[in-house]
């Protein structure tokens, strides 16, 4: 007696965006990549790691930083005044964009970013201090370090 054959069940319908598209991302808490998701989400799955990464509620507005420690980018809720680095645990300093100022190095010319009220700013790259402040005559040095 012939078996009947049951058919090949359908593939589910890819997924699709809702119809404004709205997308919105967020860093994995597992492997650190960055997850794409539709807004709405509550939670995300990440395909590499597959670690669960819970979403903000709506209307909570992100900012990121670099690790000062790694160099990792970390996203983290506006308004905090620090970051712990999930990778070095390296604790950051979180400045709004008002907080902070811009020189250029006085040795090798390298944009430097400072915080309001310091009295001087080192260059990573060279070492060189330069001094910042209203006067504009700036009194420079050299630290061995």
């Amino acid at each position: 007696m012939p078996v009947p054959l049951a058919p090949y069940p359908t593939p589910p319908a890819p997924y699709t965006l809702p119809p404004n598209g709205s997308q919105s991302q967020l860093v994995c808490s597992g492997c650190r990549n960055l997850l794409l998701y539709p807004v709405g989400a509550t939670s995300v799955c990440c395909a590499v790691c597959n670690a669960v990464t819970t979403v903000p509620p709506p209307g909570t507005e992100m900012a990121q930083l670099v690790c000062g420690g790694c160099h990792t980018l970390l996203m983290y809720i506006r308004g905090a005044t620090s970051v712990q680095c999930s990778c070095c645990h390296t604790v950051n300093l979180a400045l709004e964009a008002n907080q902070v100022a811009h020189v250029n190095c006085g040795n090798c010319r390298m944009l430097l970013m400072y915080q309001y009220g310091a009295r001087s700013v080192k260059c990573a790259v060279c070492n060189f201090v330069t001094s910042v402040g209203v006067s504009s005559s700036t009194t420079e040095q050299k630290f061995n370090t």
